[in-house]
């Protein structure tokens, strides 16, 4: 099923995540596949649509600092970046303490979370609060901008969220805090010089 960007589309796309199903949708950076990440049958879906090793985790996408702050703990140097960059291009690895969270997305201590600057996909968290949020592509490929080519190259998931083409250089930036120091684990659209400006 594939669904406009608003206000009807929003809440087809949320009731089926509500119900177990998985969503492609748009976001800030490129087309995204997610579900409920307490749903352990979502998240094994997620990992064969996208032929994905299950040893690799999946980021969860959450509509603020303050419920990232429900499922995981923020040191003080990650408090402040995401205060000057979410909603935004930026994923951080903090340490989970929600256990349900753990045991559904098979994680060890940690958990990579971001809040992104696109209104479809805030619009579908305002609704159900946390998303897996990885690109909707096989892995390997090269994620997707244009709708049209992500409709053509993906298969099974259950609906399809259509917010046009999206503007974006790469996808987000993921940084962990170490020592209080920044640590890129992957290069996205904030650089290094862009992050330690704060």
């Amino acid at each position: 099923m594939r669904v406009s960007c608003d206000k009807e589309g929003i809440e087809k796309a949320a009731k089926i995540i509500n119900e177990g199903g998985v969503v492609v949708f748009p976001t800030d950076t490129v087309y995204g596949i997610g579900c409920d990440p307490y749903n352990i049958e979502s998240v094994k879906k997620i990992y064969e649509i996208k032929s994905r090793d299950f040893s690799k985790p999946l980021p969860v996408l959450v509509y603020s600092k303050e419920i990232a702050e429900r499922i995981a703990i923020f040191d003080e140097v990650t408090k402040k970046i995401v205060e000057r960059f979410w909603p935004g291009q930026l994923t951080v690895i903090v340490t989970i303490k929600d256990l349900e969270l753990k045991k559904s997305l098979n994680l060890l201590n940690k958990i990579a979370l971001r809040v992104p600057n696109h209104k479809c996909t805030l619009d579908l968290l305002k609704k159900c609060n946390f998303l897996v949020g990885t690109s909707a592509n096989v892995s390997g490929d090269k994620p997707f901008t244009n709708p049209n080519d992500c409709l053509k190259n993906l298969n099974n998931y259950d609906i399809f969220v259509d917010g046009g083409v999206i503007s974006s250089k790469s996808e987000s930036t993921i940084i962990e805090i170490v020592n209080d120091e920044i640590k890129i684990i992957r290069k996205g659209s904030l650089s290094y010089e862009e992050l330690t400006k704060i």
